[in-house]
């Protein structure tokens, strides 16, 4: 089964400004418990919702399905994607693989995510997660899972070389509850959460969330549920013709989110990564070639 071009959720947000309040109180009760929310029957989410089920009608066909059954086999394929194994998901591309050299096909399918994800992003939203990052009042906590947490280690790396008071968290979940002990409010809590989303992750989002803390959660096109705890959340395309999903699109944030905080904190971080070269040349940790 072909995964689709666009979520529901994309579809809500994009479309969110041309909604009426009615519809955008729907919307946002969709968007709370995504996509199972959607799932149930027509009055019971008229009735969640606090709206008429005629509205639900309308906001339906204004994302484009004749009718709200259409809408929700559209939700149950993306639920089915959304838990969909590694086996699972190699056997779906296989029966379904196109013509052409996987060099090319995985190439095409990296850049339509790009392209849909970037569509999707609100550069408010950018620039404000890169003021959190960059104000120095605020302690950064990075957390991933047990493969985001390679996007973790990598986001926690350079900004600990931008900034001081960077932490990054074990994702054993005994461990993290020492780094909450150290979260004060207003602090920023970063989290990488795609699709097999971690029960430890949504806790430890839950916990941060309850101190106030600042969450910036970097997630799939399906949206973890951690999203209900933060503050800003960057939904972008992971699906590639492969057994496993793809981290460039996240990838490509964060080098240009890293690059963003670099430049505004500068003046410290010049002198920061001379520091630190000096301390490479003095330990002779790197081979240099005259």
């Amino acid at each position: 089964m072909p995964e689709p071009v666009e979520t529901i959720g994309e579809r809500l947000q994009s479309s969110f400004d041309a909604l009426t309040r009615a519809e955008r109180q729907l919307a946002n009760a969709i968007l709370e418990n995504y996509p199972v929310s959607g799932l149930g029957s027509i009055t019971t989410l008229a009735a969640n919702a606090k709206v008429s089920t005629p509205t639900v009608v309308r906001m339906v066909r204004k994302l484009g399905f004749p009718g709200f059954p259409q809408f929700q086999a559209a939700l149950r394929r993306e639920l089915e994607a959304k838990i969909t194994n590694p086996i699972a998901k190699h056997d779906t591309w296989a029966e379904n693989a196109p013509d052409g050299h996987i060099l090319n096909r995985f190439t095409e399918a990296v850049i339509d995510n790009i392209h849909q994800t970037l569509a999707q992003i609100d550069p408010q939203s950018f620039d404000a997660a890169c003021a959190l990052l960059a104000d120095p009042k605020r302690t950064v906590f990075v957390a991933g899972g047990r493969i985001t947490r390679a996007l973790s280690d990598y986001f926690y790396m350079h900004l600990q070389m931008i900034r001081r008071g960077v932490t990054s968290i074990e994702s054993r979940s005994n461990s993290w509850p020492h780094s909450l002990l150290d979260m004060q409010a207003g602090d920023v809590l970063v989290i990488f959460d795609n699709r097999r989303y971690e029960n430890s992750t949504i806790k430890l989002a839950e916990l941060a969330r309850e101190q106030g803390v600042k969450i910036i959660l970097f997630t799939d096109q399906w949206r973890s549920p951690v999203s209900r705890c933060a503050d800003l959340c960057f939904s972008c395309r992971i699906v590639v013709p492969s057994a496993w999903d793809s981290s460039v699109v996240i990838m490509l944030l964060l080098e240009t989110m890293i690059a963003e905080v670099q430049k505004q904190t500068w003046d410290d971080t010049r002198h920061r990564i001379e520091d630190l070269e000096d301390i490479f040349d003095r330990t002779r940790f790197f081979r240099k070639f005259n």
